[in-house]
């Protein structure tokens, strides 16, 4: 997948691109931007903003460390939009690498959902949720729709499973949270995490940390005895959720992977 010569007239880079990880894969580096596929334009267009004035507000707080916590800076089209023909960009961060140390990156998923809770009150989406199979496999998750029919018979299996584990335990009030955490902090030559690719959802920060700590096990070879940390109460309802939410949206979806990474939290459960 390449941007076309619209999309990079229109963001104003050349097209000798490199390709990078990010963006499902299609993430490209053109000149100063990373280019990345598949953005929703109502929802960046809602995103956008609040990211840059927090990235801006991050990278000149009175007082900061050079390892404090930075934003990847989205950039608009030169018409002013934030995204052209399915394309978005960010500030391309030189030196960077990708962070991969699950601990360090829920550490950072805390410094950022506090930030986002500071700045972003209400998020429009929540009302009027995009359809992408990303934003249904959410709303599957915390049983605001059902299970869709035809599903393979091991993911109907453990997403039943899993779905009929809920209960209503409080997991904190809802945010504009970060749902794809792991994968997506880097560190810069001065050791700052930067956090990319924002996968916005109005959602308790419990279950995005969930979500990460469930990545980090899946994606990032971390120590799977961490999944002992949420195994009751309010962690284990989001684990349940973002164990589902991943469930429903991978493709191809890994049951099996999956099943084995949340043993400790489906220990109990009928087979």
């Amino acid at each position: 997948m390449r941007p076309s010569e619209h999309v990079l007239d229109m963001f104003a880079v050349p097209g000798d691109l490199e390709p990078l990880p990010g963006g499902q894969g299609h993430s490209v580096r053109a000149g100063d931007l990373v280019l990345s596929p598949g953005r929703d334009e109502p929802t960046q267009s809602r995103l956008n903003p609040h990211l840059a004035r927090l990235a801006a507000e991050l990278d000149t707080r009175r007082g900061r460390d050079r390892r404090d916590l930075r934003i990847a800076m989205p950039v608009p089209a030169r018409d002013g939009n934030w995204v052209v023909d399915g394309w978005g960009a960010t500030r391309y961060e030189p030196g960077t690498r990708r962070l991969t140390d699950l601990t360090a990156v829920r550490a950072v998923g805390a410094v950022l959902h506090a930030e986002l809770a500071r700045v972003v009150r209400s998020w429009s989406p929540a009302a009027q949720p995009p359809t992408g199979r990303w934003a249904v496999a959410e709303r599957i998750a915390f049983g605001d729709i059902g299970l869709p029919e035809g599903l393979p018979a091991d993911v109907r299996h453990l997403a039943e499973r899993l779905a009929e584990a809920r209960d209503d335990t409080p997991l904190g009030r809802a945010q504009l949270v970060h749902g794809d955490l792991a994968g997506n902090v880097l560190l810069d030559p001065d050791g700052a995490p930067v956090v990319i690719d924002v996968a916005p959802y109005w959602r308790p920060a419990l279950w995005a940390e969930a979500t990460c700590v469930l990545d980090g096990v899946t994606d990032l070879d971390a120590d799977p005895a961490v999944m002992t940390e949420l195994t009751k109460g309010a962690p284990r309802q989001a684990m349940l959720r973002a164990a589902l939410f991943r469930l429903l949206s991978d493709r191809p979806a890994h049951a099996p992977v999956l099943e084995s990474a949340l043993a400790p939290v489906l220990a109990g459960l009928g087979a």
